[in-house]
């Protein structure tokens, strides 16, 4: 089976088939996904629990709230904690109809992708799944910083799901 052929399309889009097993033949029991509120998430958390075994695997939903140095790393941040709790509160909602172990967490860190990394060796997680949206620096498309970092450093697999390019965009 070739990495391609566990995707099948649904309605325009790809859709992990709920029949796809990694090469060993085995589901994964435990997965993570970061969140924070961008339009990928919801995918990204399908995908991972569509990635894990059933009732006895976990799902550990993280939201980042990254602090500032000039900041204590527990400073209390009202607005960014209020929109983290409603960001996984949805998560939670996707993932129920799973029925898989679900664990939503809010962190505050310095930098996310620290976090995400540690949490995920914490965890002792086969994959990290994140959703990241397009983006654009100076011209070209980019990563961003947490994804760059969570692949250069985690210990397990990482799975990405990347949004849309926007029709704004021009094809290069």
């Amino acid at each position: 089976m070739g990495p391609f052929d566990i995707f099948r399309k649904i309605g325009g889009r790809l859709r992990l088939s709920a029949t796809a097993s990694r090469a060993n033949g085995d589901r994964m029991s435990a997965a993570l996904v970061a969140v924070d509120g961008e339009a990928p998430d919801s995918e990204a958390v399908r995908m991972a629990c569509e990635l894990l075994s059933g009732s006895n695997s976990n799902l550990y939903i993280v939201y980042v709230i990254e602090v500032e140095r000039g900041l204590a790393l527990d400073a209390e941040m009202v607005p960014a904690t209020a929109r983290g709790e409603e960001v996984l509160k949805d998560m939670e909602e996707i993932a129920k109809s799973f029925r898989i172990n679900v664990e939503a967490e809010l962190l505050q860190a310095r930098r996310a992708g620290t976090a995400i990394v540690q949490e995920a060796v914490d965890k002792r997680v086969e994959a990290v799944v994140l959703g990241v949206p397009y983006q654009e620096a100076y011209g070209s498309y980019s990563l961003g910083h947490t994804a760059r970092y969570v692949l250069e450093n985690v210990p397990c697999r990482v799975v990405l799901w990347r949004d849309t390019i926007p029709q704004t965009v021009k094809p290069r």
